[in-house]
């Protein structure tokens, strides 16, 4: 009895191991693909994803917009941005390039005339980060 006790323990600490070895594993893949899609989208743009969310935040983006792992990006009156870089078409005219990115981000009233996104006063570097940042978010 003791034996098989000792066999049920041993396998379950194996386990156990095994289950931290393999969630290691995944965080260590997310960590890799995270930084991977900050380089090429910092290569993409030109801009620092790591400052675009800053400054994706100062300028209150997520009060309209909702991103996932953002705690103030939880807004429901435009669309959410996670995936943004992989769509084809933005502001609903734009073809989704860096540039028009951040003409959309600069002067959106301009893009189209009477969109609800307001413009900000953004300006071409804050533009130019938060394209990055929101390049860099793949879904």
């Amino acid at each position: 009895m003791l034996r098989s006790l000792s066999t049920k323990l041993f396998f379950a600490i194996l386990a156990a191991l095994l289950f931290v070895i393999a969630l290691v594993g995944i965080l260590y893949k997310y960590v890799e693909q995270r930084d991977r899609m900050r380089m090429h989208a910092a290569a993409e743009t030109g801009g620092d994803p790591s400052r675009g969310e800053a400054m994706f935040i100062e300028y209150g983006c997520g009060s309209c917009h909702a991103v996932e792992g953002v705690r103030t990006a939880t807004g429901m009156v435009g669309p959410p941005l996670d995936g943004i870089a992989l769509r084809v078409i933005i502001a609903g005219k734009l073809a989704n390039k860096p540039e028009n990115m951040e003409k959309w981000i600069r002067d959106p009233q301009q893009v189209s005339p009477g969109t609800a996104m307001p413009d900000l006063n953004v300006g071409d570097r804050d533009a130019r980060d938060i394209t990055a940042f929101l390049y860099s978010r793949a879904k």
